[in-house]
């Protein structure tokens, strides 16, 4: 069974794989993520990142596949990554507000040990309801909206302000469980194999 090894410091991404049972390491790396440059697309932007992170964990160990993964939200054209002050994260809300957007997460596969790079992305479109002055300062109260795209998370208070989704519920927390999967089966490994025995009740 090869080591997967997650190269984020994103405490929902390991959440997600713990909560599935599988055996992991996190090694978040030092990549800095540069600012999105005028003219790149989102897309492109977003597996950029995701294959900075990758190899420069890959950088440091000799085995092992090396999971990277980032995310952003973009409205009409515009990348909305993570807000700087809760000022900034109010004017993501406003402009996301009864609107349709798009969350985008870059993930990229290597393998330590063979050197192979698989780099895909995953886009889900996104609804908010029309929510009002007090509802938007309320949730802003209730999370902590400097460690998300675009100022928001969709599990929990979330479930209250997104009316819709199309698309992968899990791109939407940042990490697209059914595309990574299918990237990993292209490199001989599977999640299930890193899932540990439950007991059968």
């Amino acid at each position: 069974m090869q080591k997967l090894v997650l190269a984020s410091a994103s405490p929902r991404r390991s959440a997600l794989l713990r909560d599935m049972g599988v055996a992991f390491e996190v090694a978040p790396g030092s990549f800095i993520e540069p600012p999105h440059a005028a003219g790149q697309t989102p897309r492109s932007y977003v597996k950029a990142n995701a294959r900075g992170k990758a190899l420069r964990v890959a950088s440091g160990i000799t085995e092992g596949i090396i999971i990277g993964a980032d995310t952003v939200v973009v409205y009409r054209g515009r990348v909305l990554g993570k807000p700087t002050s809760m000022d900034e994260a109010r004017r993501y809300l406003r402009m996301l507000n009864g609107q349709t957007h798009e969350v985008l997460t870059g993930l990229c596969i290597t393998d330590a040990a063979q050197g192979s790079v698989l780099v895909e992305a995953e886009k889900t479109r996104v609804t908010f309801r029309h929510l009002s002055a007090h509802e938007m300062d309320r949730y802003l109260e209730l999370i902590n909206p400097l460690d998300k795209a675009g100022a928001y998370a969709i599990q929990a208070h979330g479930a209250i302000i997104v009316e819709r989704i199309a698309g992968c519920y899990y791109n939407v927390m940042g990490f697209p469980l059914a595309r990574l999967e299918t990237m990993l089966m292209q490199c001989g490994c599977s999640l299930f194999d890193c899932m540990g025995q439950r007991d059968r009740q």
